[in-house]
């Protein structure tokens, strides 16, 4: 008998490996989506231990061999998708397995009686172990983690969840530890993710300004005759204007030189002494007493 399973509830399995089918009622109109199933095999911390820990349309089967998608199959109750796992084969580190669906491009209000289904593998056309139908709490989630495979002691467990998101299979997957390449294209479905163009910003060179009208006056005058580098020795005020080579040595205030000019008003001494010359008689005033 089918155990019929409410949202937070848990049941423990048996069975050794189990199949879990997603099952939803196929659309007629245009906006119906697609479903993909998926899993995540997560580590003691909660996170996958690699990519390869992450099983869906583009790789299909882990490294281990324990888990894997079956694919596809239209039935009379609608459409499937199916993972298999080998529980008493599933490596000793992971501790849990999430059950996820995904929407191509849409959300999951436009998904109708969408369910999970967990079969023993083992028992040919048997019927299910449990199910659980899925109500999206917003309508608007594009991703649902199903149900979860979990360890508890020696064996596992399985739990009923219907936790959603809004940022897709990408971005489940980066929630959980997985580096995604957007360049591949793990968007829901096989389209491949849009190119990211980015745009250099190259300044333009610096133009030579416009010369304004008056530099243009000023550049068509004719330049200033060049002036002298070594400014001429003025005269004194009243004075004649003395030689260079006289202009050097300046006499003693009161004596003639014999290259200097005479005095203002006085003849030039001469140069020889007169053999003739003699003093005046002094005066009674320079005579000693």
């Amino acid at each position: 008998m089918t155990h019929a399973m409410l949202k937070g509830s848990n049941i423990p399995l048996e069975a050794t490996t189990v199949r879990a089918v997603l099952r939803w009622a196929p659309g007629t109109g245009q906006g119906v989506p697609d479903v993909d199933a998926s899993a995540l095999l997560l580590g003691p911390d909660g996170r996958v231990r690699s990519d390869e820990d992450f099983v869906f349309y583009n790789q299909p089967r882990h490294p281990s061999g324990k888990v894997w998608r079956l694919g596809k199959k239209r039935v009379a109750e609608g459409l499937t998708d199916t993972i298999q796992t080998d529980l008493a084969g599933v490596e000793p580190d992971v501790s849990q397995i999430f059950l996820v669906a995904s929407a191509d491009g849409v959300t999951f209000d436009r998904v109708q009686g969408l369910c999970i289904l967990l079969y023993d593998a083992s028992v040919a056309d048997g019927e299910p172990l449990t199910s659980f139908d899925i109500k999206p709490t917003t309508g608007q989630e594009t991703v649902l983690i199903c149900g979860e495979l979990y360890r508890r002691g020696e064996g596992w467990k399985f739990r009923a969840l219907g936790e959603g998101y809004d940022n897709g299979l990408q971005g489940l997957a980066t929630n959980y530890g997985i580096s995604v390449d957007e360049s591949e294209g793990m968007a829901e479905g096989p389209e491949a993710a849009p190119e990211i163009m980015a745009t250099a910003i190259v300044p333009a060179p610096p133009q030579p300004s416009a010369p304004t009208q008056q530099a243009s006056d000023i550049s068509s005058q004719p330049l200033p005759p060049e002036q002298p580098t070594v400014v001429p020795t003025q005269p004194a005020y009243g004075y004649p204007q003395q030689p260079a080579a006289a202009a050097a040595v300046q006499p003693a205030y009161g004596y003639p030189h014999p290259t200097s000019q005479p005095a203002y008003g006085y003849p030039p001494t001469a140069t020889t002494p007169d053999p003739e010359f003699r003093l005046p008689p002094q005066g009674p005033q320079f005579i000693g007493r």
